[in-house]
């Protein structure tokens, strides 16, 4: 089967969401992230590897969409080329109309690594602050959060004051949530946020992420390797397969907005895993 008849396969089974809009999305269509084509290629030595070849991906404003594949299908690689980390070599880009530097220098994304690289030094609150210290004034941003107001959202009122030693690897990655999401972006890039937590942490902060998404209206762009967390987390998985990266499959998920942990034991999640876990595999060997 081809990507594009994979995708087809999907689209035509794929059910129409029953919550509605969320609050502060765009209409249906309107591009957060748009690429045509794009590739990119990397020099090492006396050998190119291509990392990507030919993706062609729309994410709408609004939409909470994960990035499943193996390692080395060139996930990360798409967060970067978004967030102008790293240019492509091949077809375009546009994040929310303009360029990726464009809209880089206007902060309207922000990005959440897998560490949550706090500064060590500094309290909750200071951590939270920093990227309003260094706002341009040109940026043409509109109000931001305040800090406090950002460890509100991801629920850490009353810990503005601990530093990074004293708060959990949950509690410090919400501490990087909050950081990201301070300066108001149009966009929230994450980079496998919760992978190196044990499992009853990263359910609960899959959660939490859901209820961000749904109380901000925020597009998100998540990359796992976890099934099960793709699964519960998204309105879409894009599915990749990797030597070249490319998008090998996208499935809509039709699991309703309100979500929580009881849903990972329902027949329509189990199902939704086997044929996520099809697609990742792919064809059986003859």
């Amino acid at each position: 089967m081809t990507s594009s008849e994979s995708r087809t396969l999907n689209r035509s089974a794929a059910q129409t969401r029953s919550d509605g809009a969320l609050p502060g999305t765009s209409a249906p269509g309107e591009a957060a992230v748009r690429t045509d084509g794009l590739g990119v290629r990397f020099t090492t030595g006396r050998s190119d590897v291509v990392a990507l070849d030919d993706i062609n991906l729309q994410i709408n404003r609004g939409e909470f969409v994960s990035l499943l594949g193996p390692s080395g299908c060139g996930k990360s690689t798409i967060l970067r080329i978004i967030s102008d980390l790293v240019q492509p070599t091949a077809g375009s880009i546009s994040v929310l109309g303009e360029s990726p530097e464009r809209a880089r220098k206007q902060r309207r994304f922000g990005f959440v690594f897998q560490d949550a690289a706090l500064l060590p030094w500094r309290s909750a609150l200071k951590n939270v602050e920093l990227p309003l210290e260094f706002r341009r004034p040109d940026s043409g941003q509109g109000e931001n959060l305040s800090a406090r107001e950002a460890l509100e959202l991801v629920g850490l009122s009353g810990r503005e004051d601990a530093y990074p030693h004293q708060l959990s690897g949950g509690m410090r990655q919400r501490v990087s949530i909050a950081r990201a999401l301070v300066s108001r972006p149009e966009i929230l890039l994450m980079d496998e946020p919760f992978g190196a937590l044990d499992e009853i942490t990263r359910d609960r902060l899959n959660e939490e992420l859901r209820r961000i998404w749904q109380q901000t209206g925020i597009t998100i762009v998540f990359v796992t390797h976890s099934i099960a967390e793709a699964a519960f987390l998204s309105e879409r998985v894009v599915v990749m397969s990797a030597s070249p990266g490319n998008v090998h499959a996208e499935v809509d998920v039709p699991l309703g907005a309100q979500r929580d942990r009881t849903l990972r034991e329902t027949p329509e999640f189990g199902r939704l895993i086997t044929e996520l876990r099809r697609l990742l595999e792919g064809p059986a060997p003859h």
